[in-house]
């Protein structure tokens, strides 16, 4: 596995960037400022998107992996990677996500705990309903991680 930095041309892995969040317009207000890491093995597994907040703290803004590959590892890898980046540029890494059973567990396992809740996020942002499993997206779950 290797991990390039993406330094232009961000747009190209938007089929990727909209599997982790699925209007693009969202994905355009921190594009251009984030830092975008894609991951290989091979082929393109897995992409993400980090932007600094403050001096202490950056946020994952956007993590996916294609669907044929989730499940096997390479999610987590780019996670990991992404936390020995920044271990000596910030003290705390956050991560926003939809109120899921499938994508909080994955955080846990990362080592991310719970931190705060924004209430009606996803109704409030987005111009049409959000799901995931079946099941509708409110709340924008926070979770952190202090490095």
């Amino acid at each position: 596995m290797k991990v390039k930095k993406i330094l232009s041309n961000k747009k190209q892995f938007l089929d990727l960037l909209l599997l982790a969040d699925e209007q693009e317009d969202m994905i355009d207000k921190y594009l251009d400022y984030g830092e975008m890491f894609a991951l290989y093995d091979n082929d393109l597994k897995s992409i993400c998107v980090v932007m600094q907040k403050d001096s202490t703290t950056y946020e994952l803004k956007n993590i996916a992996t294609y669907k044929k590959y989730q499940g096997k590892g390479y999610g987590k890898a780019l996670v990991k990677y992404i936390f020995a980046y920044y271990k000596d540029k910030c003290k705390t890494i956050i991560v926003g996500t939809g109120d899921s059973h499938l994508t909080i567990p994955f955080y846990e396992n990362c080592g991310f705990h719970i931190s705060h809740r924004v209430k009606n996020f996803f109704i409030d942002n987005y111009d049409h309903p959000i799901f995931e499993d079946g099941i509708q997206l409110i709340d924008m779950v926070y979770l952190k991680i202090d490095l």
